[in-house]
């Protein structure tokens, strides 16, 4: 018997690294599962991994339709959902001198219009406004990264929002919590460092007290955790899963 037994979750940003292994530990918990992803060829290959009681959903959430497929076919499927986790994100680096308006726009088009929409469009399917809600943020939105100003300041927005939500949801039994993880090395991470990944990735480790970097699994644990009932009264809060590296 799972954990999640007959639990429906969605998991935006699904096809790959965090929320790609958050959808196979809850399918193996007993959930179903719908991920999205913005590329149809990765979003099928994500689907095939998880191999069971899991839905594909191609869409960007950065696109209001493509938020209205997604949950009208959730709706359609299983008439409601139990959890959902707000994953889906993007950044590049740029220093101050070179921000433009095009990174500012595409970053915050998608971590923070993209996330407030998600979360805005799932709340109805939420039986009795029951169930749990978790948004990825960073480490990056506590601390400073040269050149990743604007991807910090779109996870700083996440962690606000959570914050004015849960004030707004008194009441109900529907929590909201972020997740931040530190240095992981996802296939974003390969992506947004090229060849610069493997001193990054040492000198991460000279700065996170544990020493190393962290594996996606262990975040993936730590958003199984908020999701279920063995974290019943956590809400609001920003749980750093980073080996200590915010802390310090």
């Amino acid at each position: 018997m799972g954990k999640f037994d007959g639990k429906v979750v969605v998991i935006t940003g699904g096809t790959s690294g965090i929320g790609l292994a958050s959808a196979q530990q809850f399918v193996r918990e007993g959930a179903y599962v719908f991920i999205t992803g913005r590329r149809q060829r990765e979003l099928d290959e994500a689907v095939a991994l998880i191999g069971r009681n899991v839905t594909g959903v191609q869409g960007d959430i950065s696109k209001l339709d493509d938020l209205d497929r997604l949950f009208d076919t959730v709706k359609q499927e299983k008439g409601h959902l139990d959890i959902l986790f707000a994953n889906a994100g993007l950044g590049s680096f740029l220093p101050l001198p070179d921000i433009t308006e095009q990174q500012y726009a595409t970053t915050f088009d998608v971590n923070v219009k993209g996330t407030i929409f998600t979360v805005q469009k799932a709340l109805p399917l939420f039986p009795d406004q029951k169930g749990s809600i978790i948004l990825t943020g960073s480490t990056a939105g506590s601390t400073g990264l040269p050149a990743f100003s604007v991807y910090g300041a779109s996870k700083a927005a996440i962690r606000q929002l959570v914050r004015s939500w849960i004030v707004e949801m008194k009441g109900t039994e529907l929590r909201m919590n972020v997740v931040s993880p530190g240095s992981v090395v996802t296939p974003a991470y390969t992506e947004l460092f090229g060849e610069a990944l493997d001193p990054f990735l040492e000198q991460s480790k000279q700065d996170i007290p544990l020493g190393r970097v962290g594996e996606m699994d262990e975040i993936a644990n730590a958003v199984l955790f908020l999701a279920s009932e063995e974290s019943s009264y956590v809400n609001g809060i920003e749980l750093f899963v980073d080996g200590g590296v915010a802390q310090v």
